[in-house]
């Protein structure tokens, strides 16, 4: 599955090459999508040639090949806008995530969705669509929407969170200062961070020295959930 940014710009990749049969520049893909660099377009290019729909040419420039369209559009990419993913991230983000309701078990557990990967560490566009639901006590997920994502990266271990971890959140667009939450920063990025409030700013901070501290504008960073839960398997 494929977040909204990601979608965009394969489907511009696209259009341009059946219009001219040329991949586009970097620079006409920050434009296209509207992103402030292009280090924004190098981690789309890169997450999409990870997910197998594209590949990178060595030694020519422009040289991208599309190797397959999403499932769910192909053979032919709707417009760029029109792309309506259920995902998280930018995906946590542009699409508002289809949550269930909590269903409780017979046991008295209730069953909350996994809605993915999130990073614990360097931020990537990794929030997938509703996978598989896990059960968790009722005394995590007793009210509200919930969704649980699995835990990529080690920036959270000072926090008791380690790689492999499941993690619960409470869906909300709010927290306080000091709360673990998912952050969605500029509309691209889904990180599981403590959220420092500084002055006008928003702090993202990891729990593990070996990751700094990020620092950004509070209309750059979006909440998406706070941190309710623990899931770990021996």
């Amino acid at each position: 599955m494929l977040t909204q940014k990601q979608y965009d710009l394969l489907a511009f990749i696209h259009e341009r090459m059946k219009e001219s049969g040329i991949p586009p520049s970097f620079d006409e893909m920050k434009d296209a999508l509207d992103l402030r660099s292009k280090s924004g377009i190098h981690r789309l290019i890169t997450a999409l040639e990870e997910r197998g729909f594209i590949r990178r040419l060595p030694h020519r420039a422009r040289a991208l090949e599309i190797i397959r369209l999403p499932d769910a559009v192909a053979p032919g990419l709707r417009p760029r806008g029109k792309f309506s993913p259920s995902v998280i991230e930018g995906s946590l983000g542009r699409a508002t995530p289809r949550l269930a309701e909590p269903v409780e078990e017979a046991q008295g557990s209730i069953m909350v969705p996994i809605m993915g990967r999130i990073a614990a560490g360097t931020p990537i566009s990794a929030i997938q669509d509703h996978s598989h639901s896990i059960a968790v006590p009722p005394e995590i997920a007793s009210s509200g929407e919930h969704y649980a994502l699995e835990v990529k990266g080690d920036s959270m271990i000072e926090a008791g969170i380690l790689d492999g971890d499941t993690v619960v959140l409470k869906r909300t667009d709010s927290a306080t200062s000091g709360d673990i939450v998912v952050a969605l920063v500029d509309d691209e990025e889904a990180t599981l961070k403590r959220l420092r409030r500084r002055g006008d700013s928003i702090a993202l901070e990891a729990a593990n020295p070996a990751y700094e501290t990020r620092i950004f504008g509070p209309d750059r960073v979006k909440v998406q959930g706070r941190l309710v839960g623990l899931l770990r398997r021996y």
